[in-house]
């Protein structure tokens, strides 16, 4: 079963998760079977996105969809992830050439360094005018050095954006997508978790965060895929105090349904839709996300826009 662990290092400001997609990673890829399969790099990099944002929606508590992106002038057009409050996720990627087994991420997205890795913020409750946050970084580094993984990517995006010391350890396979976050809190303030007063520190300067984010970044790819989470943290961690809290347990869910399906096509006019239906006998709409596929034929049609609220313009997500 997928879980996500979150804990705390007692007197420290330190915090970290672990979380492992099990069920929910492998019913997503089951989703698209046979050629329909993205190739093993692209379901890696899929599953290392997948577990970053979990990672990230569970560290903000933040009521809407966090959409993380990576998009650039590769093969890999855009990869995209969307992880609601409730930790349902879903995930997808338009390949438009050949990618290679090992490909790292710059073979992917970021051939002439046009790469770019984007985090939004969707609120759920929207009040008049309220746009989504937005926050978008290049795929390299401050020297323009390329970013060889996702992880590289959101360190820098956690630095630049939050200003905060970040270590992500990411892996996945066709079994388990899985991650390992270790972040330093904001110590400004009375109330910081050292129980010392407000001071400000440079990031890359922390001792307890830098000596926790080394044992992390010990554990390897194997093992974080292999190990149970009881496992990776005594091992990790053995010598540090440190505060449990319940599993959480993120999950597979797609959003699409048959009428926002319909809306959608209702969006598009009466003339474009009742075309198709003249030259295919019916309109299908594939989901991107789920695979699930959407039929209408002339007689639905003709009540989508029969129906007093087909003038809606609206977008399948």
């Amino acid at each position: 079963m997928s879980e996500l662990h979150k804990f705390l290092f007692e007197g420290l400001p330190v915090r970290g998760m672990l979380v492992r997609l099990t069920h929910s990673w492998k019913e997503l890829l089951a989703r698209r079977p046979g050629d329909k399969a993205f190739p093993p790099a692209v379901r890696s990099l899929l599953g290392q996105m997948s577990a970053a944002g979990v990672l990230m929606q569970s560290n903000i508590k933040f009521n809407g969809a966090l959409v993380l992106q990576v998009m650039g002038d590769g093969p890999v057009k855009l990869a995209v992830v969307e992880v609601q409050h409730d930790l349902s996720y879903r995930s997808t990627a338009k390949v438009i050439g050949e990618v290679a087994d090992d490909a790292p991420l710059e073979m992917m997205v970021n051939v002439l360094g046009q790469g770019r890795c984007a985090i939004t913020l969707d609120p759920k409750d929207k009040m008049p005018g309220m746009q989504p946050y937005q926050g978008v970084v290049p795929l390299h580094g401050d020297q323009r050095e390329p970013l060889h993984k996702i992880s590289e990517a959101l360190e820098h995006y956690m630095l630049q954006s939050e200003q905060l010391d970040t270590r992500l350890i990411l892996a996945a396979n066709d079994e388990m997508a899985a991650g390992l976050l270790i972040q330093r809190m904001p110590v400004e303030g009375e109330a910081n978790l050292e129980g010392q007063p407000g001071r400000g520190e440079s990031i890359g300067e922390h001792e307890d965060f830098n000596r926790i984010a080394m044992l992390a970044a010990t554990l390897t790819s194997e093992e974080l895929l292999s190990l149970d989470a009881e496992t990776i943290l005594r091992r990790l961690f053995w010598e540090e105090d440190m505060r449990r809290f319940e599993p959480l347990r993120p999950r597979f869910a797609c959003t699409c349904s048959r009428e926002r399906v319909g809306q959608m096509l209702a969006g598009l006019g009466r003339e474009e839709v009742e075309g198709v239906v003249a030259e295919r006998g019916e309109v299908e709409v594939d989901c991107e996300f789920c695979g699930a596929q959407y039929r209408f034929d002339a007689v639905d049609v003709g009540g989508l826009f029969a129906a007093p609220s087909a003038g809606g313009s609206q977008t399948l997500q």
